[in-house]
């Protein structure tokens, strides 16, 4: 995740480095005279051999995909991070552990879940690619909803736990695959994932 915001963030200045960097000499905005240029001699000092090339739209699409993605992330790290990275549960943390799915996980990742759910690439390919992140990211939210429900009771239900364990390695599968056809896409477009 962290690549992408910064892919964003340096195609934003990229972007955007024509309008805060315009072409032209500032020795010459200095300097207290007035010229005056025809609109031929002014076209003729312009150098465009080192403008940056506009971006496709398949391209534009995917920064913006970038973007929406980075926003939805901070839910998903939240949850994560309430996590700790991961759950191993016995009796002794089993109401820490079904705390932290109630109070953040569930609900942060229920929320990222949401915003992937709202996004929708203009490209078939991308549109493609990102419904199994969509897919990877449901089935884990189902199968922290079920680790929840192994844990609500004084004693640990190891059966429902197994399935739980069983719908996070299964989305972990989908998201994996996801990471794969994103990185071979972003590559093929020129991006370096």
């Amino acid at each position: 995740m962290k690549k992408s915001w910064v892919l964003s963030i340096i195609m934003s200045f990229v972007l955007l480095g024509g309008v805060f960097a315009p072409a032209g000499s500032y020795a010459a905005a200095a300097d207290d005279s007035t010229t005056t240029y025809s609109e031929d001699e002014y076209y003729e000092e312009i150098d465009t051999s080192e403008q940056e090339p506009i971006p496709t739209v398949e391209e534009e699409d995917f920064l913006n995909y970038l973007d929406l993605l980075d926003s939805a992330a901070v839910y998903e790290e939240k949850a994560f991070n309430a996590l700790g990275g991961g759950f191993y549960i016995t009796s002794s943390n089993r109401k820490s552990v079904f705390l932290k799915l109630t109070n953040t996980a569930i609900p942060n990742y229920t929320k990222y879940v949401s915003k992937l759910k709202l996004i929708k690439p203009q490209d078939a390919e991308l549109q493609k690619i990102h419904a199994n992140l969509i897919k990877g990211s449901y089935t884990q939210l189902e199968g922290f909803q079920l680790a929840k429900k192994a844990v609500s009771k004084t004693t640990v239900n190891s059966a429902v736990l197994k399935q739980a364990n069983a719908k996070i390695a299964t989305g972990k599968k989908n998201i994996e695959k996801y990471q794969k056809e994103f990185a071979a896409y972003a590559n093929k477009l020129g991006f370096d994932f």
